[in-house]
């Protein structure tokens, strides 16, 4: 069973993972991206999509043409879990190596 992050650990998401942002509206994590384009958008979204498969925790996203909206949460937890933490610092990896 996955467990939810413990007061410690949410306390600790903003030095973690400045750009990203805690929802009010549910316990998880969003972050907005822009590209170049929408070929770039869905380039990065193939990344993140096979590296989300290898570690079977899946984001939802949404695309509007260089666009992409990301929400991380544990659905088997219902809420924030180390596995959100791990995919959202990965995907700040993979956003920062794109611009090298």
């Amino acid at each position: 069973m996955v467990e939810r992050l413990s007061p410690a650990e949410r306390d600790a998401l903003p030095a973690q993972l400045p750009a990203w942002q805690r929802l009010a509206s549910r316990d998880a994590l969003f972050r907005s991206l822009q590209f170049a384009d929408f070929s770039a958008a869905f380039g990065f979204m193939t990344r993140v999509a096979l590296l989300a498969e290898k570690m079977n925790h899946h984001p939802e996203w949404f695309n509007v043409y260089n666009r992409l909206d990301i929400t991380l949460s544990t659905h088997d937890c219902q809420g924030l879990s180390r596995n959100d933490l791990r995919l959202a610092q990965a995907i700040d990896r993979l956003y920062t190596d794109r611009e090298r």
